[in-house]
Formats: structure tokens, sequence, C-alpha cells
């Protein structure tokens, strides 16, 4: 059995994704801010992912939710700029899912 808390899967999870995206964007595109913030976003999220695993619950759901609020404003932006739901819409919807998800285990973990 695994000794990761289930609080930090969708951290772990959400990071990876997003390193995937940015190195996708990368591939296919060629975009150079789409590998930077992909790998500096996603970073930040599994780093918040180890933190919540270790001792640092608190200061892990908050860093995993300021790095997905800052996700969701950044990719929102482009979504209403662009009109394009790939990736820009996706990517803040799954974003906000997240940062709720990590606001609300912040918060119980404040108490």
């Amino acid at each position: 059995m695994s000794g990761i808390p289930g609080s930090a899967h969708p951290a772990f999870a959400f990071g990876g994704v997003t390193i995937a995206g940015g190195v996708l964007g990368f591939v296919r595109k060629g975009s150079k801010p789409s590998l930077a913030a992909g790998v500096v976003c996603g970073s930040l999220l599994i780093a918040s992912g180890v933190m919540i695993s270790k001792d640092s619950q608190l200061e892990g759901h908050q860093l995993a939710g300021v790095t997905s609020s800052v996700m969701t404003v950044a990719m929102g932006h482009r979504f209403f700029k662009t009109g394009k739901f790939m990736p820009a819409g996706l990517v803040s919807v799954l974003a906000a899912v997240s940062s709720a998800y990590h606001a609300k285990k912040a918060m119980e973990w404040a108490e």
C-alpha cells in the first residue's frame, strides 16, 4: 500500500498532465512559452504533491491552489481571447477545479 495520502494524488496527476501538455505544445507547434509554462507550473504542482505527502499538508495545498489559480486566470484569458476551447479552455476548467479542491483542503488543514 502506498504511503502517499489521497489528497496528494490530484496534485501529482495535474502536474504530470501540465508538463506533458507543455512538452506537447512545444513538439507540435514549437511553442517555447508552452514548454516553459508547462514545466514550471507542472513542477510546482508536483512539488506541492510532495509537500502534501510529507508533513506540510497546509503549505502543499496552498501552493497547489495558488498555482492552479494562476493557470485558471492565464488560460482563461487566452480562451476568451482566442475562443478556442483546446487547449486553453480545457486547461482553465481543469485548473479551476484543481484550485477549488486545494482551497477546500487548505481550509481543512488550517482549522
